[in-house]
């Protein structure tokens, strides 16, 4: 009973989903246009872990099954999701069967089918390939097609929670013929498929300039005759946060704008001249500080910041991890650029509410400059003439990369000050956010191949259910040149024991086992500093008040349902 309860209540399986009225006729509303000022440098999220990247590519390629704005799983591409109650999820929860909607077709005409399921795992687990989003297939043994319209999943142990692979933004359905000759080092070759995937969702892509602009339109063959309302999509990238937060809230230039990360104060005034409105979902966003556990020394050449380059002299003491955070006042980092949209946290698993650790909450969440010098001072680092600390010839002098973004440079700014005062000293670097989350294994610059000591941005997970999102942190996750860059342990960390803690959530099917299990993950990721969180986000976009059907989704893509969304008449 305890399976059989867990598999019903964590996917909400009875939910269905729910779009707003049919439109009149597809593309009656003209064009839309969307600004994302962190430009999108790919259309594949398989080859990126930036969320601008799963958003946009979103429009196109979809995924069995995604979750709604209350973060109830919902069937998308399949008839039902897939339950012990119906049938779906084998008694020995060693398998799961998916059974396809008979009337899907990509955007080409042709016939979705179980071979483009079982190829899109193939695409993502293939040998000396670098798939950004590895987790989600974690624990998979076998994809195989039963029959065109049945896919069933075999995993190598009992999976009590398999609502993972192909699920969510993260894990979208590609097209095996246009992308059977990408497989593993061949995949970011493939230019024309990356920037023009062909898809089921509603919207094709027209052109594709990479950190630039993007022009979509109705796909002539999406599944409801009815939708898209709009005949055309122009999604532009670039600038800042502050200007496309202006362009919708004061001049109605573009329709939506996505991540207001813009100070409180400024887009109440926006806000106040009457063009859009601000909408606001709390999902599992959080800023953090990343500390890279490898040595980034530029000296090393192509070694840096990779396992050969050995440990990093300074982060690799436990007790400089510690001091860095305690040193921070999350407060006063919440006041200055989140305001009623964010909320200090000590966890990257900050919700669902069950999830919620507060472990490390007495130590971490109050700034502690004492404490944080009495530790530095207990393991020998101690300040030179410059004030800044050193041992053993190694100062704690860090390069600290992020994005370029008003709140993220005011942040480095009150953190570089922080730091100061324990005797720690910081390099500040700003990168463009269509480079730094761009996900291109040829540049230096992304956060992937942290070329930094410590670098600061934000991610999330889909849905509910933590389990695939911690996996990104399992020792075979960390990016390197093998896997073009592209895994998502961005910190290195790497803990045989956590690895093993996983494997048994992952075998965990009693509801609270499983919340107590992940918050002990959780936990030691912020014990052990493989990254100092920051900020609880909100997902805070902007839309034009002539925009109906939107619904802010804080657990999936933005525009999971923009099939939905119609100019008000």
């Amino acid at each position: 009973m305890i399976k059989r309860s867990v598999l019903y209540a964590g996917t909400m399986a009875a939910a269905v989903l729910a779009g707003s009225a049919a439109h009149a006729e597809r593309g009656s509303d003209g064009e839309l246009k969307i600004l994302f000022w962190q430009a999108v440098s790919t259309l594949n999220p398989y080859l990126s872990g930036g969320t601008k990247e799963e958003y946009s590519s979103s429009m196109i390629i979809e995924p069995l099954a995604r979750y709604n704005e209350k973060g109830e799983l919902v069937p998308t591409l399949v008839t039902e999701i897939p339950t012990l109650e119906n049938g779906g999820v084998a008694k020995d929860l060693l398998s799961m069967t998916w059974k396809l909607k008979s009337d899907v077709k990509w955007s080409d005409g042709t016939p979705f089918t179980a071979d483009d399921v079982v190829f899109t795992w193939k695409y993502c687990t293939a040998p000396d390939g670098g798939c950004a989003q590895r987790a989600q297939y974690e624990g998979v043994k076998n994809v195989e097609a039963i029959d065109p319209h049945t896919v069933k999943i075999t995993f190598t142990e009992p999976k009590p929670y398999p609502y993972s692979a192909f699920i969510g933004a993260q894990s979208p359905v590609i097209q095996k013929k246009q992308f059977e000759n990408c497989l593993g080092p061949a995949a970011p070759g493939c230019t024309s498929a990356n920037f023009g995937p062909i898809g089921t969702g509603p919207f094709v892509v027209k052109d594709f300039k990479a950190n630039d602009v993007i022009t979509y339109v109705a796909n002539p063959n999406y599944r409801d005759p009815a939708k898209p309302a709009f005949a055309t999509v122009t999604l532009k990238g670039g600038g800042d946060a502050a200007s496309a937060a202006r362009a919708v809230l004061e001049t109605g230039e573009f329709d939506y704008a996505w991540n207001m990360q813009v100070e409180p104060e400024v887009l109440a005034t926006m806000v106040a001249a009457g063009k859009g409105k601000l909408v606001t979902a709390f999902g599992t966003n959080v800023e953090r500080i990343v500390l890279n556990w490898y040595n980034p020394d530029p000296a090393l050449g192509e070694k840096r910041s990779t396992k050969e380059a050995g440990p990093h002299p300074a982060l690799s003491d436990p007790a400089v991890r510690r001091a860095l955070s305690l040193a921070i006042d999350r407060d006063i980092i919440d006041e200055a650029g989140y305001g009623e949209a964010g909320k200090p946290t000590c966890n990257i698993v900050p919700a669902p509410e069950a999830f919620n650790s507060t472990k490390n909450d007495s130590w971490c969440l109050k700034q502690d400059i004492e404490g944080a010098n009495k530790l530095l001072d207990e393991a020998g680092w101690v300040k030179g003439a410059d004030g800044i600390r050193a041992k053993n010839g190694v100062k704690l002098s860090f390069l600290y990369q992020t994005s370029t973004n008003s709140v993220r440079q005011a942040v480095q700014e009150l953190v570089k000050d922080m730091w100061s005062q324990i005797g720690v000293g910081a390099e500040l670097r700003n990168i463009s956010a269509s480079v730094f989350f761009g996900g291109d294994p040829a540049s230096p610059d992304t956060f992937q191949k942290f070329y930094a000591d410590v670098e600061m941005y934000t991610n999330n997970f889909s849905g509910t259910d933590p389990e695939k999102y911690l996996a990104e942190w399992m020792c075979n996750n960390v990016p390197a040149p093998v896997n073009g860059w592209q895994g998502q342990n961005i910190p290195r960390y790497c803990n045989p024991k956590f690895d093993e803690l996983l494997a048994v959530l992952s075998k965990t099917a009693e509801p609270a086992k499983r919340e107590e299990i992940s918050k002990q993950l959780n936990d030691m990721l912020t014990e052990e500093g493989a990254h100092i969180p920051l900020i609880h986000r909100g997902n805070v976009s902007s839309h034009s008040l002539t925009l109906e059907g939107v619904k802010i989704n804080g657990w999936d893509s933005e525009l999971w349902n923009i099939a939905d969304w119609s100019r008000k008449k």
